[in-house]
């Protein structure tokens, strides 16, 4: 996949602490892009910014993108290797982008070797589980899973959570995904722990989320384009410049991605490792539950 991959690998140990930038903000600091506001104010805000931007989410993204966040997903969903039967938790996925390739990567999986009843069984203990803060976000994803065909057989699980609290047991999901959602949380170690205890041992976390470019003229194109052209055209398209202000901003406030994988580390996972795709607009971090 020609996407410009960069893959570094962390070792086992957790990592020292990284110096800190000047430009961002640890998740104990709460900001709301480049503001600082107290937490029940980013709560609120950034609610407010997905309610506005729901119904054009997937067609701002595929502008925005060049239609490149649908390979973004497609590389995260692959490191995942989805297998019938099993239990998955896909957070800030509201609109059902992530959970709709696992379970067509799963309906792909046909089994070699395994049959009949065995193979029905496996099938109908599959359940992907969506969760997301924001409910107009999860309509959005229901109306298109019914429009696709998806989640018919009860494989596909709806749920209204925040992603500091999660409702589910411990060690009960053999994967957990996250995609462009974890920067819009006001505390990323609560999220991160609270991936480490509902994932069964070897359960596998992966997030994927824009991030920070490291080549300059790269970086000074990038950075032209996210202020000037991302805005315009959330004005234009969704008639909400303000929430795609604010989206832009928020990715220069989240950690680099040495220091974001030294935060999953501590988080107490394992082979913490991570791939930068497009010289870094966007990187996939993983991380193993031992």
């Amino acid at each position: 996949m020609a996407l410009g991959t960069v893959t570094r690998r962390l070792g086992n140990k957790l990592l020292p602490a990284l110096s800190p930038s000047p430009r961002l903000l640890h998740s104990h600091a709460t900001s709301f892009g480049f503001k600082q506001v107290n937490e029940e104010e980013k709560a609120r805000m950034v609610g407010d910014v997905f309610t506005s931007v729901a119904s054009s989410y997937d067609l701002m993204n595929d502008l925005m993108s060049a239609g490149l966040h649908r390979l973004w997903k497609d590389r995260l969903v692959s490191k995942l290797n989805p297998f019938p039967g099993m239990k998955h938790l896909d957070v800030a996925g509201g609109t059902g982008d992530v959970a709709f390739r696992i379970l067509e990567n799963i309906h792909k999986v046909k089994l070699k070797g395994l049959r009949g009843a065995f193979q029905d069984t496996l099938e109908a203990e599959t359940q992907i589980y969506v969760c997301d803060i924001n409910p107009k976000m999860l309509n959005v994803g229901k109306q298109r899973a019914s429009e696709k065909g998806f989640g018919e057989d009860g494989s596909l699980v709806w749920v209204e959570g925040n992603a500091e609290s999660l409702s589910f047991q411990n060690d009960s999901m053999d994967g957990y995904t996250i995609a462009f959602g974890i920067r819009n949380v006001t505390h990323i170690e609560k999220v991160l722990s609270e991936a480490h205890r509902v994932l069964k041992p070897g359960g596998r976390f992966l997030c994927l989320e824009l991030s920070h470019v490291g080549i300059p003229i790269f970086k000074d194109l990038y950075d032209y384009y996210s202020f000037s052209v991302i805005p315009y055209m959330g004005e234009l398209v969704a008639g909400d410049r303000q929430s795609y202000q604010y989206l832009v901003e928020s990715i220069r406030r989240f950690p680099s991605q040495e220091k974001f994988a030294s935060m999953i580390a501590d988080a107490g996972f394992q082979k913490v490792e991570y791939e930068n795709l497009v010289g870094g607009v966007v990187a996939i971090h993983s991380g193993l539950k031992i």
